[in-house]
C-alpha cells in the first residue's frame, strides 16, 4: 500500500507509540506499506515534529532528529510534475494533496478529513483515518 501520510499522522506516531499511527509507521518499517515524500512535504515533517511536539512526547531534540529522518529514510521519492491548486483551503494541505496525486498513491491518511473533503477522490486517492488506513494494511 502507498501512502502519503498528513504531518499531524507523522506527530501521532511520534507522540503516541501505542496509536494507530505508529502501528502504521511499524509496517512501513516492517516494509508493508511505503509512505510517499516529496521535497516540500518532508521540510514540513521537519519543522513541525520538533517545534511543538518534542516536550509533549518526552523526547529529547537527538531523539525527534532520528525518528524524523527514520521516517524520511523510510519513504519513496515523489516529484512534483503536476500542481493543481487551488483544491483546497490551506497550503500545507495542498502539498500533502500533491504528494499523494504525484506519487499515485493508494491513499491519504490525515485525522483531519474535514481539511480535505472530496479532493483526494477526484483523483483516485481514498482519504483514511490512521484507524481505518492500519486496518486495510494488517
Amino acid at each position: 500500500m502507498r501512502l502519503v501520510l498528513d504531518t499531524d499522522v507523522v506527530v501521532a506516531g511520534m507522540r503516541s507509540p501505542s496509536g494507530a499511527s505508529a502501528a502504521i509507521l511499524r509496517c512501513v518499517r516492517q516494509e508493508k506499506a511505503v509512505i510517499l515524500l516529496t521535497v516540500s512535504l518532508t521540510l514540513e515533517y521537519q519543522a513541525v515534529c520538533p517545534a511543538d511536539h518534542r516536550l509533549a512526547a518526552g523526547l529529547s531534540q537527538r531523539q525527534v532528529d532520528i525518528f524524523v529522518n527514520a521516517v524520511i529514510a523510510m519513504a519513496g521519492p515523489v516529484e512534483t510534475h503536476f500542481l493543481w491548486r487551488p483544491q483546497l483551503r490551506g497550503s500545507n494541505d495542498e502539498m500533502v494533496l500533491e504528494a499523494a496525486v504525484n506519487g499515485r498513491a493508494d491513499a491519504l491518511v490525515t485525522f483531519n478529513l474535514r481539511d480535505f473533503g472530496l479532493a483526494p477522490a477526484r483523483f483516485g486517492v481514498e482519504l483514511l483515518l490512521p484507524k481505518y488506513a492500519i486496518g486495510r494494511m494488517r
